[in-house]
């Protein structure tokens, strides 16, 4: 794994935690994107060599929705870059642990993604993140 690419912190008002973080950072959110395939809405801000990616359900049975209702605002992944994500996924599959999906998948920001379940990593749900191409 190269680096951190992100950490996603799950809230309620993708709005208003626009606006909190933009004066928490000092700088402005750079994209708003719809991931269907996760029931989303993401905001990414640029932090030095990582973001943070904010996450807003965009419908009640999505993952970000049921996590929220159990838990509340707040730190719901950490994603790490890595160069071939195919490869770090049969890594990671073959020490034991257990991944969310077979195939990488396309997530927000133009990457292709995969979720480790927490179960099998400390309690910390971890996404591996390689870029799309174009």
């Amino acid at each position: 794994m190269k680096k951190i690419e992100h950490i996603g912190i799950a809230v309620h008002n993708l709005k208003a935690s626009n606006e909190l973080y933009e004066k928490l950072l000092g700088r402005p959110h750079y994209k708003v994107e719809e991931v269907d395939s996760e029931g989303v809405r993401t905001s990414f801000f640029q932090t030095g060599d990582s973001k943070i990616e904010l996450l807003e359900a965009s419908h009640p049975g999505s993952p970000v929705a049921k996590f929220l209702e159990k838990r509340g605002e707040g730190i719901h992944h950490i994603a790490f870059e890595v160069d071939d994500i195919r490869q770090e996924m049969k890594r990671l599959r073959d020490s034991g642990f257990q991944l969310l999906n077979d195939e990488p998948k396309m997530g927000a920001d133009n990457k292709l993604v995969c979720f480790v379940h927490p179960k099998s990593a400390g309690g910390v749900l971890v996404e591996l993140c390689q870029d799309a191409g174009p």
